[in-house]
């Protein structure tokens, strides 16, 4: 089983930054890809970046050129470092690893 600890959501103006964490412990051997997905009330949860082991990285077009993921794989843990907020990027963030979900860290942006 692995176990997923978030951290570092919060309330930001528009137009500022966040970096949020995650980082994976338990039956862990090798890990691909990292990612996070977000998701509001009444819709899907949608994905917002993706980094595989090498580091090659995928984002939603919403997020590009505004958010960076990263990752430290002697640490298991990922950061996604968003900038530019929006108000549209309210959402509950969740780091999602090995088919595992972590609990979601809140980020709300006002305007």
């Amino acid at each position: 089983q692995v176990q997923l600890v978030e951290s570092g959501g919060g309330l930001v103006q528009a137009g500022g930054s966040l970096r949020l964490s995650c980082a994976a412990s338990g039956s862990i051997f090798s890990i691909n890809g990292m990612a996070w997905y977000r998701q509001t009330p009444g819709k899907q949860r949608e994905l917002v970046a993706h980094i595989t082991s090498g580091g090659s990285t995928n984002y939603a077009g919403s997020v590009k050129g505004r958010f960076t993921i990263s990752r430290d794989n002697s640490k298991n843990a990922v950061y996604p470092q968003m900038n530019s907020l929006k108000p549209e990027d309210t959402a509950l963030y969740y780091c999602y690893v090995k088919n595992y979900w972590g609990q979601g860290t809140q980020v709300t942006v006002s305007s």
